[in-house]
């Protein structure tokens, strides 16, 4: 059995370890991803995450492809009642192309992509509805310094949390959640959402894994004290830390060789690659595989309501089940510490 943690502010209990859809309609085909996401709900994994902007890499020719696959899975009896369905908005300046270039988070665009988002998925309601990446100037995406000169007009918070409250109230979601987002405007979210009277939100996506543990400052203290907490991805580091890329292999048809640094450029730099070398050595003086080290240290954190894992394949999928139901010793716990402390965040 899969545990399952709380959303507190949306109702929700979702499954430690839950089902990233990001390569559904590039790397993996319409039938392996329904194999994947039979195979899911039939142990236990109830969370599927999805994006209007998916697969990734995302491009215009393939936006909104991976919805509409999850969707063709959704609308097979059953299906429907068995998970907590997560999908995302896109926010602004990344891909103009999403919804004829407004992509700016207004209300009236927010409720005009959940509409789109749930003609997709062929259902009439989301359970969690999350903002992709924030609509102002912010830090993220491997860019962790925030750059005063890049400020730009944005759309007031106020505006984004009372679009997700009429949402809510009409039923076509159940909660809203945030991703790739700061301390500060975590916590602008939630103090704004009080001062409506609205919902707060629900949960936070944003990278978390050995190579890169910023979380733990500043958000990991605004995910206690608003009770928030993270839906962690990229647990394996684009891939870096099942270990297949160790010594600087570089397999056929992985996603690294497939698309050099357009995903997980950050966890292909220089000092991720040596700690995790690191990792991998500590892992097997422990009788471990670095996968098991990465997906059980991620599942195990306090703040961690659940660890998204993206499989290209239902074998992977298969693995990382059984990876993040590790054991981690305190001594393998304090040697990890010890390793993340030489190499601070490589990753963010």
């Amino acid at each position: 059995m899969v545990e399952r943690r709380p959303l507190f502010h949306a109702g929700l209990s979702v499954s430690q370890l839950a089902l990233g859809t990001m390569t559904f309609g590039e790397q993996t085909s319409e039938a392996a991803s329904h194999a994947q996401l039979d195979w899911a709900t039939e142990h236990d994994i109830n969370l599927i995450d999805t994006a209007e902007m998916y697969p990734v890499p995302a491009r215009a020719e393939t936006a909104m492809r991976s919805e509409a696959i999850v969707g063709n899975w959704l609308a097979k009896p059953g299906n429907r009642r068995r998970v907590v369905l997560a999908t995302k908005v896109a926010g602004p300046g990344r891909r103009e192309w999403i919804r004829g270039g407004a992509t700016s988070l207004t209300r009236a665009n927010i409720v005009a992509a959940c509409e789109g988002s749930l003609q997709r998925l062929r259902t009439d309601h989301i359970d969690l509805y999350q903002i992709h990446w924030p609509d102002r100037n912010v830090a993220a995406f491997g860019t962790w310094r925030f750059d005063s000169g890049r400020e730009r007009e944005s759309v007031p918070i106020v505006e984004q949390v009372a679009a997700m409250q009429t949402l809510i109230t009409e039923g076509k979601i159940g909660g809203y959640g945030l991703s790739n987002e700061s301390a500060w405007g975590a916590t602008m979210f939630c103090r704004v959402a009080e001062q409506l009277g609205a919902a707060k939100p629900a949960s936070i996506q944003n990278p978390y894994c050995l190579l890169n543990r910023s979380f733990e400052g500043d958000l990991a203290e605004v995910s206690y004290r608003e009770q928030l907490p993270l839906l962690a991805y990229s647990p394996l580091a684009g891939g870096m830390l099942t270990g297949k890329y160790l010594g600087g292999a570089l397999p056929t048809g992985s996603r690294f060789q497939r698309f050099g640094e357009q995903v997980g450029g950050r966890y292909q730099r220089p000092l991720a690659r040596v700690a995790t070398e690191e990792y991998a050595a500590l892992a097997r003086r422990h009788g471990l595989h670095l996968l098991d080290l990465a997906l059980a240290f991620a599942a195990t954190r306090w703040f961690v309501a659940s660890v998204i894992v993206g499989a290209t394949t239902l074998n992977q999928l298969i693995a990382a089940e059984r990876a993040y139901r590790a054991r981690l010793s305190p001594e393998l716990l304090v040697e990890l510490d010890a390793i993340g402390n030489r190499y601070l965040h490589p990753g963010a």
